[in-house]
């Protein structure tokens, strides 16, 4: 099994002495990526759940900067000490509760060398507690705790604050303070310099109008910086000076600012002055002071990082990067730094000019603003001859990414915009699809309507050089399906065909201009509207071609239309769902569709070609389904009832024959996840091929865009693999086949009525029984004539002399 695919920003990184690595959280690992290189060289595993903190433990001499140490902590309850050279697991403590934040000072502020006996270290960590209260139980709440790392325990009785919500833990470059944003106020601390179990934090408090999002330190002044969720940031000047022990409170002559001289600055705030600069339109996430403190550093959702002068408060932009940007990063070298952004990428800055140098770049992750404007799930598509997946992203972009070797191949910029903002789009990119063999791809985007004007749906057809694999644009259909949105593509299995289906009641089939001519010279091709098809005025949900490409299916609301897509003339209808039909594929080159609905009645359904009726179905909310090109296997991902505990989704396996699963693994993150078949590389590694064929995988991509590589068919994968039994507890109803759809049949009883000897033969009725079976298996009209009428025909039995 190969596994990938990892959110590289839900923590913030760090590098380590030499600044020649970056050291990266990533689910239940933490990974070490080359700065010079961009790749991953190494990974710490050992935590059970999400790594939340990582802390490089800092050189105090030139000599030291070799040494690789690094303390993390987890979900997992557990704070873990690394040598990340080797890799190895020095040392692990046992906090006992989810640790979502951590700094260690001492680290910052332990001498150099010294004869005296080293003091104990200390980390201050933002876990999770329950707190009793009167009449109404345990509350849960967070707190910010004290570990001794030198003692492995955790402070008894020293609890900083509390808080409904999780904490993030700002500390500063000295390690002299440390604080957190609660709410509408700035909670911070001063670490003695001799820190112990016993030893008594010194705190202050800042206050605001509007509530904090991120808090940062000057590294030499007592300057505190802090953003708000309305794009402002506040600069206080002289924190500290009356409250805390290392402030000088005999300034001026002797005497004390009154709070007339303290501009700015609220309430009884132990600040001299307070300032605002304001640029960014929503919140601020990133803030940062430089290395000289001359600077700060701040961005947002705007994708924009702005550098503020500190003195002048003049600004200098880096643009364009493409996401909203969530940590920043520096490093001791002060010409490298980083910067994460939300698309799963991690940009390597050349300071002070901010050039961006490399990227480490992950699956971009699963956007919940585009599933805001069109609820489609179509945003991702597999490429199964080459193992790669292609995903709408952002920033306009299709992002194309290897599966096998857990990295981004290439980036299509489908619309030339910069980022925007949620409540400042304009523009959409709803669909994605590519051919079999991945040469040609359809985007499909949508210029949303501004008051009701201007709104646009674009259809573009691009095309795969075969000397550079890049994609360019082909040709471009404005409105193709006039003012109506478009629900899905579908390509010909082996010729240059399209066809596209929309809400607006119609399909259109489309064919490259030069689709008889040899694949080298595709790239030139054009695309044309061939037909036009519709059926009873009823919006077009899904498409198909069938494994030979000789009947095209399309889905008509709830019923199944089969055409023939050479001539454009309906061939036949099938069956009826209980919702509209929101996907549909033929199974392999076999005569069966397999279908799925939503809504109420959400159901997966098999129908055959042959009979033009269902053959079995089960109530199940699907998520996606997947069939596989040259046999009768097809897999779907089904959401699970709550009773799965933590798994909330199921893989079934079925052949086409069998209703029964052949296979099924419970996965997590089902909710937003994809499926596909792959084939897999011949002579690969890690034993996924043995050489001899191409191999059948089946890939599953959660909503984090973590996925697995995985052969169906053996008996020893694992991903949390489920007996057959368990499919009862899926199925809401408890029915399948011809009782999901139809009801169940009225109950007969198979044994004879006992009846009164006679000597005389009665005759055989079979027409009683003729009509008892369902409508959908009943044969031919011209057959059960004839039966019929034999059955109305006494048979005499033959006379013996």
């Amino acid at each position: 099994m190969i596994t990938g695919g990892r959110n590289l920003v839900s923590s913030q990184p760090a590098f380590s002495n030499d600044a020649k690595k970056l050291l990266v959280c990533t689910g239940n690992t933490v990974s070490v990526f080359s700065t010079s290189t961009g790749l991953q060289i190494a990974e710490l595993e050992g935590h059970k759940a999400l790594v939340t903190s990582v802390v490089v433990v800092p050189s105090t001499t030139p000599a030291g900067k070799i040494l690789c140490y690094c303390w993390t902590a987890s979900h997992d309850g557990t704070i873990k000490y690394w040598d990340f050279s080797v890799p190895e697991l020095m040392k692990s403590i046992d906090a006992q509760f989810p640790i979502y934040s951590m700094v260690i000072p001492g680290l910052l502020s332990q001498p150099a060398e010294s004869s005296e006996k080293p003091s104990d270290l200390f980390a201050y960590v933002s876990t999770r507690a329950f707190k009793e209260q009167q009449g109404e139980g345990n509350a849960l709440c967070w707190q910010i705790r004290k570990c001794n790392l030198t003692k492995s325990t955790l402070v008894g009785g020293v609890t900083l604050a509390e808080s409904q919500d999780a904490q993030s833990i700002t500390l500063s470059s000295s390690g002299r303070y440390m604080g957190i944003c609660d709410k509408r106020k700035l909670r911070i601390w001063e670490i003695p310099a001799k820190d112990s179990d016993q030893a008594v934090l010194q705190k202050i408090r800042l206050h605001h109008t509007k509530t904090l999002s991120t808090l940062a330190f000057h590294p030499t002044e007592r300057i505190v910086a802090a953003g708000d969720v309305t794009g402002r940031i506040l600069i206080w000047s002289g924190v500290g000076e009356q409250n805390l022990p290392s402030g000088n409170k005999q300034r001026n002559g002797g005497l004390m600012k009154d709070v007339e001289e303290k501009p700015g600055v609220r309430g009884n705030d132990d600040a001299d002055s307070c300032t605002t600069r304001h640029w960014h339109s929503a919140e601020v996430k990133v803030l940062f002071f430089s290395s000289d403190g001359a600077y700060v550093y701040s961005g947002g959702k705007e994708g924009v990082l702005v550098v503020w002068q500190l003195d002048t408060g003049k600004q200098k932009f880096l643009p364009r990067i493409g996401s909203p940007l969530l940590y920043f990063t520096m490093s001791s070298d002060p010409s490298l730094s980083s910067i994460s952004c939300a698309d799963n990428q991690i940009h390597l800055l050349k300071m002070p000019s901010m050039e961006v140098l490399r990227s480490i770049q992950g699956i971009k992750l699963r956007s919940t603003l585009l599933d805001t404007f069109d609820g489609s799930s179509e945003g991702i598509v597999f490429n199964s001859a080459t193992g790669l997946v292609a995903i709408r992203s952002e920033n306009y972009c299709v992002q194309f990414y290897s599966l096998f070797d857990d990295r981004e191949v290439s980036e299509v910029q489908v619309c030339e915009r910069s980022h925007q903002p949620a409540d400042e789009v304009t523009v959409v990119v709803n669909l994605v699809a590519l051919s079999p063999e991945g040469s040609i791809m359809i985007t499909v985007e949508t210029r949303l309507a501004e008051e009701g004007i201007g709104g646009l749906v674009c259809l573009k057809f691009w095309s795969c050089s075969s000397s550079n694999k890049d994609f360019s644009l082909s040709t471009v259909v404005y409105e193709p399906h006039r003012d109506s949105g478009i629900s899905s593509i579908a390509f010909h299995p082996s010729r240059n065909i399209a066809v596209s289906t929309s809400w607006g009641a119609d399909f259109k089939v489309w064919v490259g201009s030069q689709e008889m001519q040899q694949k080298e010279r595709m790239q030139n091709a054009g695309w044309t509207c061939h037909s036009v098809g519709s059926y009873k005025k009823k919006a077009m949900t899904a498409a198909a071609f069938s494994g030979d490409g000789s009947v095209l299916a399309v889905a008509a609301e709830r019923v199944i239309t089969l055409w023939d897509p050479e001539k454009n003339i309906l061939v036949a209808t099938v069956g009826e769902s209980l919702e509209p039909i929101s996907s549909l594929a033929f199974i392999g080159k076999s005569e069966y569709i397999v279908t799925t609905s939503q809504g109420s009645n959400a159901q997966v359904s098999v129908w055959s070609m042959s009979k033009l009726s269902v053959v079995w179905s089960y109530k199940l909310k699907i998520e996606a389904v997947t069939c596989a090109i040259d046999d009768s296997l097809f897999a779907i991902l089904a959401l699970g009832p709550k009773s799965f505990g933590s798994t909330d989704g199921v893989i079934l396996l079925f052949n086409v024959g069998d209703l029964v699963p052949a296979a099924s693994w419970l996965v997590k993150k089902a909710k937003g996840a994809s499926l596909a078949f792959i084939r897999g590389r011949p002579n690969s590694e890690g034993g996924v091929t043995d050489g001899k064929s191409v191999q059948l995988l089946l890939a599953y991509l959660n909503s984090d865009h973590e996925y697995a590589l995985f052969d169906p068919l053996n008996s020893h994968t694992h991903i949390h693999k489920i007996s057959r039994g368990s499919l009862t507890d899926l199925e809401e109803t408890g029915k399948f086949g011809y009782a999901s759809i139809y009801g169940d049949l009225p109950e007969f009883s198979l044994k004879k009525k006992q009846a009164p000897l006679i000597t005389s033969v009665p005759s055989e009725r079979h027409w009683e029984t003729l009509f008892s079976g369902p409508s959908h298996n009943l044969p031919p009209l011209t057959k059960l004539c004839s039966l019929f009428l034999e059955s109305l025909l006494e048979k005499r039995s033959s006379a013996v002399e």
